[in-house]
């Protein structure tokens, strides 16, 4: 298998290369040269090849490349609004209404304080708390992030999370794990016979996923689990999440990738 790695994109520093190489697969560094305005100039492979960088190559690769797996990153099968329906025993925000920016500001939910994030996981602007009060296009940054005022997004109210962790499931299975800090997104490392990660474990087993490798976030709300988001594998930071784990569980099933 090669493994397709960007380098210096990740804030806590996560790469895959060491433990991909320990593995005995080929690893070759992203160049954002390859896909520039002429058209792909890049390494063609010839065996099964996975994306890990930034959203915006993972995306491309995903919907121009005929590698396979190539990118774990179906940005249809990632909008809130498709797996928020069935997520919603485990949710974060049980309330929630999908919406587009303009009909938001002009007709917004009760909610005093709400918070709002675009419904696409290419997210074109930043989820942030909104005052109802203050609710405009320009506080969601139309104009700057994105130009469209009928950009699908996705509503709740405010609800206070104390405390994050991230999973990587692999075929409905969570095979590593990490907390973060969400004040810098520091990484910390999880005990997997801990409570978030049997959680995660639950969900991961009894939720139709979005695709077969994926991540899957993890909030303590008022002093309970909870499920916050779902998100495509080949853009996620990983923290202090096992990268040997993550090749083995990979790589273990790139003959169904084949059949």
């Amino acid at each position: 298998m090669e493994w397709l790695l960007e380098a210096g994109v990740f804030g806590s520093g996560f790469d895959l290369a060491e433990a991909a190489r320990g593995a005995g697969h080929r690893v070759t560094r992203w160049d954002d040269a390859w896909g520039g305005p002429g058209g792909w100039v890049g390494p063609t492979p010839s065996e099964p090849v996975v994306f890990h960088g930034s959203l915006a190559n993972a995306a491309r690769i995903a919907q121009e490349r005929p590698w396979r797996p190539g990118s774990w990153c179906d940005v249809a099968a990632f909008r809130c609004s498709t797996w928020y329906p069935r997520a919603a025993r485990w949710l974060l925000n049980e309330d929630w209404r999908a919406s587009s920016a303009r009909d938001l500001v002009e007709a917004p939910p009760a909610w005093d304080a709400m918070f709002v994030r675009p419904d696409s996981p290419l997210k074109p602007f930043s989820g942030r708390v909104v005052r109802r009060a203050g609710l405009t296009l320009a506080a969601l940054d139309f104009g700057f992030y994105f130009d469209d005022p009928a950009l699908p997004v996705v509503v709740a109210p405010v609800r206070p999370v104390e405390r994050e962790w991230r999973y990587v499931v692999v075929d409905g299975r969570v095979v590593a794990g990490s907390g973060y800090e969400a004040d810098g997104r520091r990484p910390r490392p999880d005990d997997p016979g801990g409570a978030p990660w049997r959680f995660a474990a639950e969900v991961a087993e009894a939720l139709e996923p979005p695709q077969a490798v994926y991540v899957l976030d993890v909030g303590l709300a008022a002093g309970a689990l909870r499920l916050v988001e779902l998100n495509p594998f080949s853009d996620a930071d990983l923290y202090a999440c096992d990268p040997a784990a993550v090749v083995r569980a990979v790589a273990a099933r790139e003959p169904v990738l084949f059949l």
